[in-house]
């Protein structure tokens, strides 16, 4: 195996990049601005000219890079192919071979979230095991689904899609997807802070700090439980008994060794995790009740990490 790589996690303000040995150390790190405008023809070019850039400044030759991993907000096929990236304004196309003409390196591609997970096992909070899912809640809820050492994406690259599991009937709101009840309208940061919102307008005879706040944020809820307050520990409570259930779900087709929590909501750490647990239990299958959970460790870089480990293999 090639002594380096390169990892590249593209989100629609900036590109996370980063030059790696291929033992898994990060050597350095740096971004650039996610040029979106004529449908994001510009991308994939400013990312091969700092794959230059860099090769030229640290005198390395293309024979010692093993490859480039690119993550992307989208669906990714197993060829590649990205199936439309709105936020990038990308359509339907092969991100390998494109990138793979620019560079003349080995690439592999992957969705966002899926990417992110691989990095979690491969040198996070999931490192030691092989089957793996992690969850993202952040302002929505995504995940990304490991099993034998290696993504699982589904057919279409949408494997993983955690938040977009129906949770509730009567719902009245939309899903950013376009449906109604997901997972991510509750259990979200911004989700928790909405349905805190919406009680605390409801019935002005809860008693509650929060209520001394005018916008609140899961932050918000979370430091207020932990200093005991009844209102937000009901919130958290429920948080944690939505996605118990949803990852009893998962845990029946996938079966992983650990469930890995990150996003900025897991920040709230074992308060969270504590709570997931405990109905995780309650609601699964018995051969599957002794799932690990771990908090995430290697927060907005996992993309990166994940990106070289698919170029691993």
């Amino acid at each position: 195996m090639k002594r380096y790589a390169f990892g590249v996690d593209i989100g629609g303000t900036t590109v996370k990049m980063g030059f790696f040995t291929t033992g898994g150390e990060l050597l350095e790190m740096w971004e650039i601005p996610t040029r979106t405008e004529n449908d994001g023809e510009s991308i994939l070019p400013d990312i091969a000219e700092e794959v230059k850039k860099k090769l030229d400044e640290k005198k390395i030759t293309a024979d010692e890079v093993e490859g480039l991993g690119i993550g992307v907000p989208g669906p990714v096929g197993p060829d590649g192919t990205v199936l439309k990236c709105v936020n990038l304004g990308w359509g339907v196309f092969n991100v390998e071979e494109k990138m793979n003409a620019l560079t003349g390196l080995k690439v592999k591609a992957g969705n966002d979230a899926n990417v992110a997970a691989l990095g979690e096992m491969w040198q996070g909070g999931g490192k030691g095991h092989q089957d793996i899912v992690m969850v993202t809640l952040g302002t929505g809820v995504g995940g990304g689904i490991i099993i034998g050492g290696r993504i699982l994406a589904g057919v279409n690259g949408a494997a993983g899609e955690i938040g977009h599991i129906p949770m509730k009937e009567g719902e009245t709101e939309c899903c950013g997807c376009g449906k109604k009840g997901c997972l991510e309208q509750y259990a979200s940061a911004s989700g928790i802070a909405r349905t805190a919102g919406k009680r605390l307008a409801a019935d002005a005879g809860i008693e509650t700090s929060l209520r001394d706040i005018p916008d609140v944020t899961s932050k918000d809820i979370f430091d207020a439980a932990k200093a005991g307050d009844g209102f937000a520990l009901s919130l958290v409570d429920e948080v944690g008994k939505l996605l118990g259930k949803a990852l009893a779900s998962i845990a029946c087709v996938a079966n992983p060794e650990a469930f890995v929590i990150g996003g900025g909501m897991s920040k709230a750490g074992e308060i969270l995790t504590d709570a997931i647990q405990k109905y995780y239990v309650e609601y699964a299958f018995h051969a599957e009740r002794a799932t690990e959970f771990k908090l995430a460790e290697l927060g907005n870089n996992a993309g990166m990490f994940g990106c070289v480990k698919m170029v691993l293999g």
